[in-house]
């Protein structure tokens, strides 16, 4: 059967393809092609100004020829790069030898040819690539978030002011504003956008165990060590590594991706809150024109946005997960899981944006119904025992708790009459008892209103 969106296995792929373009150049195979291919020119041009006798320093035309071959790699090189790999069953010695075949018709750079991939072993290159990619793969993921975030900030301010009953234990509790909910979230979000963004990102280009073995037998007087920092840290712009087995131990990816978990974590249980506040009808949704909620019940209007990046998000987290925890676990000084694994990268990336995305489109559909807000707070007046026992804890009024426990704790039809009866036979200051007779449900929110504009 024929590859397209209708027939792939994934629905990142299929379904949701649209939604992972921006990935599609970033995590790839093609884009990993690409990023090799960068790796690999960069080291060679770097080795032409070490100074070896046999490796002349290159002209800037030669240069300029190298990395147009990373900056113009098209997926018709990707697929030569492919064709050499059936015969050496090995992609990254297809590489090296897809750029030696690009140089061969230039004498400069033909000359230079056997220094290509000089002391490398594969994953010099491959592991330089994966920083190369997550550094463009966590600055699309950070600006999806903070699309995000922003929608949850305008919120919280246009609503700030608006009280609402909360919930704990899915019982009434001290009531809040809706925006001062929305700024909760806000807040939670930008302090794991910050980490995400501050994770550092390492690579090594130490040979084939991490000692420079290869490079010292051949230039034993040479600085190989800063050599390899310049070039993964001015040239590629990750962080050197200094100790690694073969590989790069991945420490960093596990930190990245438990962070990415978290602000994914964050999120999933905001879908679920916005879910339960629109089945309790504090928010209704914008209708779409031709869009049905049920095959069969015509008043549905789902909240399919939020369950769609609940969904998503919850994949995205067993992926990265998974990856967090394998990575950084290597048998010795190399086994191969890891490779495979990581061709997985745009996977866990791409159910985050599909999860992001179905969050921007449900965000964009909800109306707050101040209404019946309004009515599910007024007949909570219970609420206000907090505030009148802690006001008789104040005056020294015996037993606070326990009397407005026995008024109120269980109790049905709790209402208006009842606080306000109880409250005019306290022996209070006249002050502290007209405050209390004056509040009300909705009057009960202290700083929300604040602390959701500050956000």
């Amino acid at each position: 059967m024929a590859l397209n969106s209708l027939t792939a296995l994934s629905p990142l792929d299929g379904r949701y393809a649209r939604q992972c373009d921006d990935l599609r150049g970033i995590f790839s195979e093609y884009a990993f092609m690409q990023a090799r291919v960068r790796v690999e020119v960069e080291w060679l041009i770097a080795l032409s100004e070490a100074g070896f006798a046999e490796l002349p320093h290159l002209s800037d035309h030669a240069k300029s020829f190298l990395r147009g071959l990373a900056d113009n790699f098209s997926v018709a090189d990707c697929e030569a790069v492919k064709e050499i790999e059936k015969t050496t069953n090995h992609d990254v010695k297809a590489v090296e030898y897809w750029i030696k075949n690009q140089v061969a018709h230039d004498a400069e750079l033909q000359s230079a040819s056997e220094f290509v991939h000089f002391a490398c072993t594969s994953e010099d290159i491959n592991n330089t690539s994966h920083a190369l990619m997550l550094m463009r793969g966590r600055a699309a993921l950070v600006e999806f978030l903070e699309k995000v975030h922003a929608q949850i900030v305008a919120f919280a301010h246009a609503w700030a002011e608006i009280p609402m009953l909360s919930r704990t234990h899915g019982q009434t509790a001290s009531p809040t504003t809706v925006g001062k909910e929305f700024a909760n979230v806000a807040v939670r979000l930008a302090r794991v956008i910050e980490a995400i963004r501050n994770v550092r990102i390492y690579a090594k280009m130490n040979g084939a165990v991490g000692n420079y073995n290869a490079h010292l037998i051949a230039y034993p007087d040479y600085d190989w060590e800063a050599h390899s920092r310049k070039v993964v840290e001015e040239r590629l712009g990750a962080v050197f590594n200094t100790h690694t087995i073969q590989i790069e131990p991945h420490d960093y990816m596990a930190e990245l991706f438990h962070e990415i978990e978290r602000a994914n974590t964050i999120l999933i249980d905001f879908d679920r809150d916005v879910w339960g506040y629109i089945s309790m009808h504090f928010f209704k949704q914008k209708l779409k024109e031709g869009e049905v909620g049920s095959s069969t019940m015509p008043h549905k209007v789902n909240p399919i946005d939020f369950e769609n990046s609940e969904g998503n998000l919850g994949i995205a987290n067993a992926l990265l997960a998974h990856l967090a925890g394998k990575l950084p676990i290597s048998r010795w000084q190399r086994d191969l899981t890891d490779s495979t694994v990581l061709r997985n990268l745009g996977v866990a990336f791409g159910y985050c944006f599909v999860g992001y995305g179905a969050l921007c489109r449900g965000l964009g559909k909800l109306e707050v119904n101040e209404q019946a807000i309004a009515a599910d707070i007024d007949h909570a007046w219970e609420v206000l025992a907090e505030a009148v026992q802690t006001v008789m804890r104040r005056y020294g009024i015996p037993h606070p708790y326990e009397q407005l426990k026995a008024l109120t704790r269980g109790k049905d039809g709790i209402n208006e009459e009842t606080m306000r009866t109880f409250i005019a036979g306290l022996d209070l200051p006249e002050d502290a008892k007209a405050s209390l007779m004056a509040l009300t449900p909705a009057t009960y929110i202290g700083k929300a209103v604040e602390l959701a504009k500050r956000c």
